[in-house]
C-alpha cells in the first residue's frame, strides 16, 4: 500500500476548507489550484503573465518538497478569468514547459475567489 503524504503551505485556509497544498501517493503528486498570492500579498496585480510566472514558481517549490520537479509534470490545468489574455499565460507556461510539454488545459472561468486573481493553475506530476 502506498503511503499518503500531505504537503502544507501553512495557509490557515487549508484547515478551514480541508485541503492540502499537494498530495503525494506513491509516484503521483497532485498540486492544488495555485494562485499568485504570496501570503497576504498579490504578485503581478493586473498582469496575467506575471501571475502565471509566479504560480509556476510556487508549483516548482511544492514539487521539490514532494521530491519532484517541474520536469515530472505530466498535466497542467489553467483557469483564466479572461481568455483574451491566453497568449500571456501561454507565454509564461511555455517558458517553463517548452521542452517538457505536459498535456495542458486552459479554460475561461467567471471568477476566482479574489477579483484581482487572473489565473489559477493545478498540476499533476509522476516520478
Amino acid at each position: 500500500m502506498n503511503k499518503r503524504i500531505n504537503i502544507s503551505s501553512g495557509s490557515p485556509w487549508e484547515d478551514v476548507v480541508g485541503y492540502s497544498r499537494a498530495v503525494r501517493i506513491g509516484n503521483i503528486i497532485e498540486v492544488a489550484g495555485t494562485t499568485a498570492m504570496d501570503g497576504e500579498q498579490l504578485i503581478g496585480e493586473g498582469d496575467v503573465y506575471l501571475q502565471t510566472k509566479f504560480i509556476l514558481q510556487k508549483i516548482a517549490v511544492v514539487l521539490e518538497q514532494a521530491g519532484a520537479s517541474v520536469k515530472d509534470i505530466v498535466r497542467t490545468r489553467m483557469f483564466i478569468t479572461d481568455i483574451s489574455q491566453w497568449e500571456q499565460a501561454g507565454k509564461a507556461h511555455g517558458e517553463v514547459f517548452r521542452t517538457i510539454k505536459p498535456v495542458a488545459t486552459m479554460v475561461e472561468i467567471k471568477a476566482l475567489i479574489d477579483p484581482r486573481l487572473l489565473i489559477e493553475i493545478e498540476a499533476t506530476a509522476i516520478i
